[in-house]
């Protein structure tokens, strides 16, 4: 069974599947060590850290699929959903952008309406293509897969009408999609009738803390009747506050000998990122 397969059966046979946002490999390593079986590849995330830059259309298409890479490799266990923002150009880049997630072993991609350059769904200002243009890349990216899980997001809710947003979710669906993402609902009766609206389609809830979207569990969005969660920024923020706190203890007090009890071990570092399985290899060799 393929990684898209698996996460297929696993949404109709298992309720709502949830996947936290990663952006390297230590993050998505540290997801399936939490019990993970499905992550996100967030540009969000990997626009933050990887340039220190915000989500707004400046990561390209090598650069998340070298990342992609990255991730799939070292959690080959896992299903990795990997963002792909517009496809990056028209539909010639688009089943470019296909090929390229394939070729990482990315089980998933999402493919969104917004103009380039894109922001992030949370932030102010964005801007749709028409219809059209959006529904000849999806088309093309269902003819170019091979059995890449295929989520058709739409950005319409703020940008014209959450009518216009599920409208477009509708033709994404009769198109073939594996699930629809209409990004950014503002309330549970919104994500109702989003619900209400688009019967037996996957539908994607994204949980940003602190953005438009109601936080809502696994199990309350699975009776509204998503079935696909992503959590894109739960790790990011959390390891920027943690990581913040540190270096200003270590600046104010010289040392971290204080705050240990905060900090990952040694060992168990070297043991999260397979130090044994080098050393075995090393002792074999000789």
């Amino acid at each position: 069974m393929s990684r898209a397969e698996s996460l297929r059966s696993r949404i109709s046979e298992s309720g709502p599947v949830l996947m936290p946002g990663v952006w390297d490999p230590l993050s998505a390593l540290l997801a399936g060590r939490a019990g993970f079986s499905t992550v996100f590849l967030s540009g969000f995330a990997l626009s933050g850290t990887f340039l220190g830059e915000p989500d707004i259309g400046i990561v390209g298409q090598a650069e998340m699929a070298d990342a992609a890479r990255r991730v799939c490799r070292a959690v080959p266990g896992l299903e990795v959903i990997v963002d792909a923002d517009t496809g990056y150009g028209g539909t010639s880049s688009v089943a470019r952008t296909v090929e390229l997630w394939e070729q990482a072993g990315a089980a998933g991609m999402f493919l969104e309406d917004q103009e380039w350059p894109k922001k992030c769904g949370h932030m102010e200002g964005k801007r749709v293509v028409d219809r059209d243009d959006w529904l000849s890349k999806l088309r093309t990216a269902l003819r170019t897969r091979g059995d890449l899980h295929v989520t058709a997001r739409t950005d319409a809710r703020a940008v014209v009408s959450l009518d216009e947003a599920i409208t477009r979710g509708k033709m994404a669906a009769d198109l073939g999609v594996d699930a629809v993402f209409v990004e950014a609902p503002q309330s549970v009766a919104e994500m109702e009738t989003i619900a209400s609206a688009l019967p037996g389609v996957n539908l994607v809830a994204n949980m940003v803390e602190k953005g438009k979207t109601p936080l809502l569990t696994p199990a309350e969005l699975g009776e509204l009747g998503f079935s696909l969660i992503v959590s894109p920024l739960s790790g990011l923020l959390a390891m920027t506050k943690a990581l913040g706190d540190a270096y200003s203890r270590l600046r104010a007090l010289g040392t971290m000998r204080d705050g240990l009890g905060d900090m990952t071990g040694f060992d168990e570092f070297t043991d999260l990122v397979g130090l044994a399985k080098h050393l075995a290899n090393e002792s074999t060799d000789r």
